[in-house]
C-alpha cells in the first residue's frame, strides 16, 4: 500500500521545518565560527520618493554624534556587563534603563521603554535563510527590546555584541526624536553614530569605518581596511 498524499497544509509545515532545520545549521555554524551580527553591516537602499530620499541622503551625511564628556555611560555599561556574567535578566534590565536614561537626559530626548528578553528569536525568510533577531525599536511605542541569549544554543550573549546592540537601537530612537527623520534607515551615516557611542560607553578608541560600493547604491563595510585603519 503506497504512503498517502500530504494535504497542502501538511505539505506547507513540512518544507517550513525543512527549512527552519537548514536555518538552525546555518545558526549552528554561524556560532561555532563566531561570526557577529554585525559583520555584514550593508546600508539599505535610498528610498523612491523625493522627501524621503533627501532625508535618507541627510543620515548618510550624519556621521559623527557627540558623546558625554563624562564617563556616566562607560560605568553603566561595565554594570551591564557584570549583570551579563551573571545571566541575571532583572539586573540587566535595570542596567539598560539607566544606561539609556542618562543617554537620553544627555541628547534631550524622552527616555525609551526597554525590555530584555531570553532566547532570539530566529525568523526564517522565503529562500529558505534565517536570521537571528538581537534586538529592535518600536518609534510607536519607543520601547526597545533586546535578546541576552543566543538563539540556538541559548548561551548568554558576549558584551560587545549585546552593548552595541543596545547602542544601535537607541540610535534608532534618536533618528526619531532627535533628528526628526521620517524614518530610521540604515545608512554609513547611522553606522557611524552607533559607533561612536559603543565605543564612548565601551570605553574604546573610536576606529574609522571604512566601506566599499555595492549594486543599487548600497554599501558595505569593508572589515579588513576597517581593521587596519588604511
Amino acid at each position: 500500500m503506497g504512503i498517502p498524499p500530504l494535504s497542502s497544509s501538511s505539505a506547507a509545515f513540512a518544507i517550513a521545518q525543512a527549512r527552519l532545520d537548514a536555518a538552525l545549521a546555518v545558526a549552528r555554524l554561524a556560532g561555532a565560527r563566531g561570526w557577529r551580527h554585525d559583520e555584514q553591516m550593508i546600508t539599505e537602499r535610498a528610498p523612491r520618493k523625493t522627501a524621503l530620499r533627501a532625508e535618507f541622503q541627510n543620515s548618510d551625511l550624519l556621521t559623527s554624534l557627540p558623546v558625554p564628556s563624562d564617563d556616566r555611560l562607560h560605568e553603566l555599561a561595565k554594570s551591564i556587563a557584570s549583570a551579563l556574567e551573571e545571566g541575571t535578566a532583572g539586573d540587566l534590565q535595570a542596567g539598560c534603563a539607566a544606561f539609556l536614561s542618562i543617554a537620553a537626559d544627555f541628547y534631550g530626548v524622552e527616555r525609551p521603554g526597554v525590555r530584555v528578553l531570553a532566547a532570539r528569536p530566529v525568523r526564517v525568510r522565503e529562500g529558505g535563510w534565517a536570521s537571528e533577531l538581537f534586538g529592535d525599536y518600536s518609534p510607536e511605542t519607543l520601547l526597545i527590546r533586546v535578546w541576552m541569549r543566543t538563539a540556538v544554543r541559548k548561551q548568554v550573549t558576549s558584551f560587545g555584541t549585546f552593548l552595541s546592540t543596545l547602542c544601535h537601537e537607541f540610535c534608532h530612537h534618536l533618528d526619531y526624536q532627535r533628528f526628526k527623520f521620517s524614518d530610521s534607515w540604515h545608512t554609513r551615516g547611522f553606522y557611524e553614530r552607533t559607533a561612536a557611542l559603543y565605543h564612548h560607553a565601551r570605553g574604546t578608541p573610536a576606529k574609522r569605518l571604512f566601506w566599499a560600493a555595492m549594486s543599487g547604491g548600497r554599501w558595505r563595510i569593508d572589515w579588513p581596511r576597517t581593521q587596519r585603519g588604511t
